[in-house]
C-alpha cells in the first residue's frame, strides 16, 4: 500500500511539472504578443527601417520610420485610389531610447520647422524573430522591413 502511494504521488508530481510546462510556453507566448516582459535593450535599431500600411475605402497609407542613430525620418506616402496620383510628406527629427520604449519627434517637415511636431511614443518587441514598433496610443504595429523580409525566405 505504501508504495502504491509513493507511486502514485511520483507520477503526479510529474504530471504537475509536465503541466507547468506547457503552461509556462503558453504564457511565454501571450506575453511575446503582447510584447511585455522582453528585455530588448541590447537589440540595435541603427539603421533600421519601418513600415506600416493602412487599407482604407479611397486611398492605401503607407508611413516609415527610418532611424539612424538618434536622428529618424518619418515618411507618410498617399495613394489615390481613384486617381491614382501619390502624395507624401517627409519628416525629420529624433528619437529617445528607454529600454523597450522608442520615443519618435519629428519636427521639421521637409527642412521647415512645423508649429506642432508628429511624435509617437512605440513599444520594441519581437516575435518569431521579427522586430516591431508597436504605437502606444492607437496600438499600429510597425514592422522592421529588414527582419520580415528575412523571414519570408
Amino acid at each position: 500500500m505504501k508504495k502504491l502511494f509513493i507511486g502514485i504521488l511520483f507520477f503526479g508530481a510529474l504530471g504537475v511539472k509536465a503541466q507547468y510546462g506547457s503552461m509556462n510556453e503558453i504564457l511565454t507566448i501571450l506575453e511575446e504578443r503582447k510584447g511585455i516582459n522582453q528585455h530588448l535593450e541590447n537589440v540595435n535599431i541603427d539603421n533600421k527601417k519601418f513600415v506600416f500600411i493602412k487599407d482604407s475605402d479611397d486611398h492605401t497609407e503607407r508611413d516609415f520610420i527610418i532611424i539612424k542613430g538618434n536622428n529618424a525620418t518619418y515618411v507618410e506616402v498617399f495613394d489615390d485610389k481613384a486617381t491614382g496620383e501619390s502624395s507624401s510628406n517627409v519628416f525629420t527629427g529624433d528619437i529617445i531610447r528607454k529600454k523597450n520604449i522608442v520615443s519618435l519627434r519629428a519636427d521639421m517637415l521637409e527642412n521647415k520647422k512645423v508649429p506642432l511636431p508628429v511624435t509617437k511614443t512605440l513599444l520594441l518587441t519581437k516575435q518569431k524573430d521579427i522586430l516591431y514598433l508597436i504605437d502606444i496610443n492607437t496600438k499600429d504595429r510597425w514592422i522592421d522591413e529588414a527582419s520580415y523580409s528575412n523571414s519570408k525566405k
